[in-house]
């Protein structure tokens, strides 16, 4: 049951027309607020989706991680999100959909981001497992979202994208116990920082943020908190291993690559036909293994029994760190 208050605010926001319903769609993340979808009569809406962020007084993670570099954080996220539905969003076609933004308020206690809703545009579907079209149809449009953004200017987005970046999360880090990966942490981010080819990462890239056509063949994104300047293999990495087990990430790597740096290379000649694909590709191929091994870093600190920690990854660490020490 909505407010009043917010009731008032969503109308105020949206314009034309009256709410026929409300249903919570999700809690935000610890307990910061909630995502609405609001369904309309009178309005050029059918439906629209609102993220209500209304932090706590009191924080609880359901991980234990309460302080204020997480709170914070969490508020800047939001912050972030908002910037880049206003400033960025709308350079997306459709190779990379993602919602419009109707309107959005900021108040010192809260937050309203009131976003298309995706059900009402072709994308009602929500997977938990994967098939090859739905798996294909996401290694494209990370493609083609990397290429819109290369060599992007950042301004009010993250500088550092992707939730787990390591100048964000230093009591994970100290948490750590692989000596040998925590050693690392510092040489890995700086690989990924070095390249060359720096885009916009989602930084979130989980199937959780995918929504889905009916026939899977067509996707698109949502939830951009960890929006930011970095190596688009991150955001590969990062959902490979959202949706897939070690035996497939092992598997199918080489198909996966290949499929995607086909997408990447078609997008960029498109947006920047300057830019050297085959330096592009050859780069962010090398640096594959470390965006694995640098989530990796974030999980074993944060949740060391977390189900993603497996043999696949930890070879890859080991892989990544003798190649460090080799270049010393």
């Amino acid at each position: 049951m909505l407010s009043q208050n917010l009731h008032d605010r969503i109308l105020r926001l949206i314009g034309l027309g009256s709410i026929s319903s409300s249903q919570v769609i999700q809690n935000l993340w610890s307990g910061y607020g909630q995502i609405l979808r609001i369904n309309l009569e009178g309005s050029e809406y059918p439906s629209t989706i609102v993220k209500h962020v209304n932090p706590p007084s009191i924080s609880n993670h359901p991980r234990g991680w309460n302080s204020d570099i997480s709170h914070l954080r969490k508020l800047r996220s939001y912050q972030i999100e908002l910037n880049w539905y206003k400033n960025f969003s709308s350079k997306c076609n459709d190779s990379c959909t993602v919602p419009s933004l109707i309107s959005a308020e900021q108040s010192d206690n809260d937050f309203l981001i009131i976003l298309q809703d995706m059900d009402a545009y072709g994308f009602p579907a929500r997977l938990t497992n994967i098939n090859q079209k739905a798996f294909n149809a996401c290694l494209s449009w990370l493609a083609n979202f990397h290429a819109t953004f290369l060599n992007t200017p950042i301004d009010g987005l993250w500088e550092s994208g992707c939730y787990w970046h390591l100048e964000t999360r230093p009591q994970e880090l100290e948490a750590l116990d692989d000596l040998a990966l925590k050693k690392a942490a510092s040489a890995i981010d700086l690989e990924l920082k070095a390249s060359p080819f720096q885009t916009l990462v989602h930084g979130d890239a989980k199937l959780a943020n995918f929504c889905f056509s009916e026939d899977s063949r067509k996707v698109a994104a949502v939830d951009f908190q960890y929006i930011g300047k970095g190596c688009g293999i991150k955001d590969l990495a990062y959902f490979v291993g959202s949706c897939l087990n070690e035996e497939q990430c092992e598997s199918q790597e080489q198909d996966i690559l290949d499929y995607y740096f086909c997408e990447l290379r078609k997008a960029t000649q498109k947006t920047h036909p300057q830019i050297n694909c085959d330096d592009l590709e050859q780069d962010w191929r090398r640096l594959y293994p470390y965006a694995w091994a640098d989530f990796h870093r974030f999980l074993k600190g944060w949740s060391p029994g977390h189900w993603k920690i497996n043999s696949y990854s930890e070879r890859i660490c080991r892989e990544v760190i003798k190649d460090l020490e080799q270049s010393l």
